[in-house]
């Protein structure tokens, strides 16, 4: 299983660096120079996995920017927009705090309301522009995506995971 350390958001300039929105609390260590980075097209470009050599990194107005081996214009560079970057989930631990979970720790936990009203499973943490989102799988087999914010997911243990749903978010809203 993996586990996304940073999404590429956009480029920067026109030599080929691009901006990168960094998931991973060791920055410094995993987009060093030098570093191999396992790069993974989203979705709509084909899903594939390309290796990238990081060439440059500095930070700029809070966003770090990386220079990647054999990406050198800003079309190339404009090519890995929402490319994720991704690590092996068996190099890292989330530790002891309470409140940081790695995606594959949260896949498979049971979501209930805070009523305890079962809802279903984490099938996968999604990872868009906008922010997380937890796609739970209900009991009856449909996809419900719940946005991965404090208000809507007061309780998160690795035991389960406890939401405080709006209306509608879960079974449609009757008219």
């Amino acid at each position: 299983m993996d586990l996304v350390i940073g999404r590429v958001v956009k480029t920067h300039g026109v030599r080929g660096e691009v901006v990168v929105d960094i998931r991973t609390d060791d920055p410094a260590g995993r987009f060093a120079v030098g570093t191999r980075l396992r790069g993974r097209a989203p979705r709509t470009a084909g899903g594939g996995e390309t290796e990238y050599e990081v060439t440059a990194a500095r930070m700029h107005a809070g966003r770090l920017l990386l220079s990647l081996a054999g990406v050198g214009g800003r079309d190339e560079a404009d090519r890995l927009r929402g490319t994720l970057f991704v690590i092996d989930a068996a190099d890292v631990d989330s530790g002891d705090d309470p409140d940081e979970f790695y995606d594959h720790e949260l896949e498979g936990l049971p979501v209930a309301t805070v009523g305890g009203e079962s809802v279903g499973t984490v099938r996968e943490v999604l990872h868009l522009p906008g922010g997380e989102l937890l796609s739970v799988t209900t009991g009856d087999g449909r996809e419900v995506l719940v946005p991965f914010v404090r208000e809507i997911v007061p309780t998160v243990t690795r035991e389960g995971i406890e939401i405080d749903p709006p209306d509608g978010l879960i079974d449609p809203v009757e008219d």
